[in-house]
């Protein structure tokens, strides 16, 4: 795979290119021997593409995690939630919600968190705006990169999935709140 688009979100190209030098190598490296025609093994089921061979977002993810895991000693970080019960109004009949709910970063290394989506565009919002500002405040990271596809990579995948173009002009154009972290995202795509 490859390298294909950076946003810095925040100042996060900066401020991880400054802090994380030898992360931003690891990464990089990461996403270069990945093989992107080795996960194109999802036969579309889709009206507009029937029969089409279609890149495979479980496998590419799979492909992430051996090498940030098995080749670089990342690891993911799981936090348990307990959620509140307070909240609900006298009377109201509930079912403890907390029994195994979790969040979870992808890879954490030194402080600097990676998330790999190729999913719906909400889950890239999410991942930036909140999963990786809840986070920090929890003291796991204290910046981000998000890994996603170009436009074109997404044109060999299953309608839905997200990319790095409609997700850099959400971000400029919601700008940056007091909360948000530093994150860099990256664009990557088939070689």
């Amino acid at each position: 795979m490859k390298l294909a688009a950076v946003y810095s979100f925040n100042k996060g190209t900066e401020i991880i290119s400054e802090r994380y030098p030898e992360l931003v190598v690891e990464i990089n490296a990461a996403i270069k021997s990945i093989d992107a025609s080795q996960h194109k093994t999802k036969k579309s089921k889709e009206k507009t593409m029937p029969g089409q061979m279609l890149f495979s977002p479980r496998s590419l993810n799979k492909a992430f995690e051996k090498q940030f895991v098995g080749c670089y000693a990342w690891n993911p970080v799981r936090v348990k939630c307990d959620y509140p019960s307070e909240y609900y109004v006298p009377g109201y009949n509930f079912k403890k919600a907390n029994r195994g709910q979790f969040r979870e970063m992808d890879f954490v290394k030194k402080k600097l968190g990676v998330e790999v989506q190729f999913g719906k565009y909400s889950f890239m919002v999410y991942n930036v705006a909140a999963k990786m500002t809840i986070f920090k405040n929890l003291g796991y990271i204290d910046a981000g990169v998000e890994i996603v596809p170009v436009k074109s990579f997404v044109d060999e995948m299953s309608s839905g999935v997200s990319y790095f173009e409609q997700f850099v002009w959400d971000l400029k154009n919601r700008g940056v709140a007091d909360i948000d972290i530093p994150v860099m995202i990256l664009g990557i795509d088939a070689d």
